[in-house]
């Protein structure tokens, strides 16, 4: 329930972000909580940043009705994980998607309470829990989608969720609606292509997020990277990370989440240099590697905001 609930408390555990992230900081705190809870001790939890990002950081105004003239408009679909964890990766990701030229914008929700798709609901097995979050999502985006207005997210899993989850448990025209016009960061720039210079010398290795590859959305992250001057980009042949959401947090399952890490991805990452760069989009994803090589791994945006040459 604590990972179900994640998007329900984490405003609140942000700002007591001092106190939650005692737990990685005290030995004796993380394995009292291992031994009630559950959590491994032996790998830190995400930190809770109290920079986190608010959605008034991006415009919210955009009226329902989008001229036709504003082809560009998008809508940035703001995950719990980055939000509250990563939020540098969300205002990146805005960045890069303004100076290619699109008009970014978050839609207003009730009480501006974030937007969820019921992702970790869903994992914990609280359908119920899911389908709420999931119609609330769909009452506030469908309008947008039905002007065919895309829905860019930059977690693989949320937003992916929007193309499978969401419209199972919702089995509406709206919910149809929103999976066809969600798309992945990466999906929208390789399909618009917009004129943006990228320059990084250098080398990169990218591990594709499960999600991502069942989705045939590996492709489109190899096309963008393919855009940068300089980069040479080689994808790790892996399997799952091993984090596989929670799995890898959960004491009993700690060993099994090392070892399926180890099988490629941990390996092909020590062997690369300390100046190369390793791109993971999945948050999980991310955590693992730096658990398991002391290696910070990037989202596509943050090395595309690194990359810009803005005349």
């Amino acid at each position: 329930k604590l990972i179900a609930y994640l998007p329900d408390y984490a405003p609140i555990a942000s700002k007591l972000s001092f106190f939650m992230n005692l737990r990685n900081k005290l030995t004796p705190l993380a394995y009292v909580i291992e031994k009630t809870i559950g959590f491994t001790s032996r790998r830190d939890m995400p930190t809770w940043r109290a920079d986190y990002f608010r959605d008034k950081e991006i415009k919210q105004n955009l009226p329902k009705k989008v001229k036709s003239s504003d082809s560009k408009a998008v809508i940035l679909f703001v995950d719990t994980f980055n939000r509250y964890f990563d939020p540098e990766i969300i205002r990146d990701a805005s960045d890069v998607l303004v100076t290619a030229g699109y008009q970014v914008f978050i839609p207003k929700t009730p009480r501006n309470k974030p937007l969820c798709c019921g992702r970790t609901y869903l994992s914990s097995g609280l359908i119920k829990q899911a389908k709420q979050k999931a119609q609330t999502l769909v009452s506030i985006l469908a309008p947008f989608a039905e002007q065919q207005i895309p829905i860019v997210g930059l977690e693989p899993s949320c937003l992916l969720a929007l193309r499978d989850e969401v419209p199972s448990l919702l089995p509406t025209k709206q919910a149809k609606q929103i999976a066809k016009m969600a798309v992945t960061f990466e999906e929208l720039l390789a399909k618009d292509k917009p004129k943006m210079r990228l320059v990084n010398n250098g080398k990169a290795y990218l591990h594709g997020h499960c999600h991502q590859k069942a989705f045939d959305a590996v492709k489109p992250i190899e096309e963008v990277l393919s855009k940068i001057e300089g980069l040479e980009v080689e994808t790790i042949e892996s399997s799952c990370c091993g984090m596989a959401g929670a799995f890898g947090y959960d004491a009993s399952t700690y060993d099994v989440s090392m070892l399926m890490a180890e099988e490629n991805l941990l390996p092909k990452v020590r062997e690369s240099n300390n100046d190369d760069i390793i791109i993971a989009d999945g948050t999980s994803c991310r955590c693992q590697i730096e658990h398991g090589t002391s290696r910070k791994a990037l989202h596509v945006a943050q090395l595309l905001k690194q990359s810009l040459l803005i005349n």
